[in-house]
């Protein structure tokens, strides 16, 4: 079956995602269609598979983000809603999408799914260089996360004030946006030099997980490349399922 829903998607305007402030972005409703956002979610992958991060070490002074994640490597053992859905992301439609937004260039895709627990957030930051842009989709409803419980994904504006590899505090920081990471739904956006974007401390209860599937547009940078060269994709990870 197909999962992206062409009609959201292909009605998207790349001027209008170009030229929005701060940086590009835009929220997609109805990612998917109905019948896969309900196939995918009911076959999210069992955490068990996941590495659980607590206090990784990141750069440049920013807070450890907390989570647990699954890096898709080929070969890696998933239900089969979700190998549907890789191949499709794979596929033409899904990168001629992608060119349509972010204009006529090379890219290599990396994906993971992230669990988020009660306490976990994400500290202000720029993506690294070689991450031209990222698309986020979500796996949670109404059923299972309640606003209040925090998760919002917030877009940031810096008015040009910090670089990206610095650490600024949320206080110093305005939201230009605040997203629910709730429903058939999804983010995606471009990275620049001023892109922050970050998320609260979770409020959820100590057995609830906030849930996302990211997939991540790199450019081939030398890192890239030398990665490659080494057997690593560009996150880092060993190619191959081991």
């Amino acid at each position: 079956m197909t999962y992206l829903d062409a009609g959201h998607i292909e009605a998207l305007s790349p001027e209008a995602f170009r030229t929005r402030h701060p940086y590009p972005w835009i929220s997609i409703p109805g990612t998917v269609t109905e019948e896969g956002f309900q196939r995918l979610r009911n076959a999210m992958p069992n955490v068990e598979k996941f590495d659980r991060k607590v206090g990784v070490k990141r750069g440049h002074g920013q807070a450890p983000h907390d989570r647990y994640i699954l890096h898709y490597r080929p070969g890696i053992e998933l239900p089969e809603p979700w190998r549907e859905f890789v191949a499709e992301l794979q596929g033409d439609a899904y990168r001629s999408f992608l060119r349509r937004m972010l204009g006529p260039q090379e890219f290599i895709l990396t994906m993971e799914w992230y669990y988020a627990w009660q306490g976990c957030s994400v500290s202000p930051h720029c993506d690294a260089r070689r991450k031209l842009a990222t698309h986020i989709f979500y796996f949670n409803t109404e059923e299972d996360w309640e606003t209040d419980w925090g998760g919002q994904i917030l877009m940031m504006d810096d008015d040009g004030r910090f670089k990206p590899h610095s650490a600024p505090a949320f206080d110093d920081l305005k939201v230009a946006a605040s997203l629910v990471p709730r429903g058939n739904e999804s983010l995606f956006f471009q990275r620049t030099e001023h892109s922050w974007h970050g998320v609260q401390p979770l409020e959820c209860p100590s057995n609830s997980l906030r849930k996302l599937f990211i997939v991540t547009v790199n450019v081939p940078t030398f890192q890239v490349w030398w990665r490659r060269v080494r057997g690593k994709d560009p996150d880092g990870y060993r190619i191959g399922a081991s």
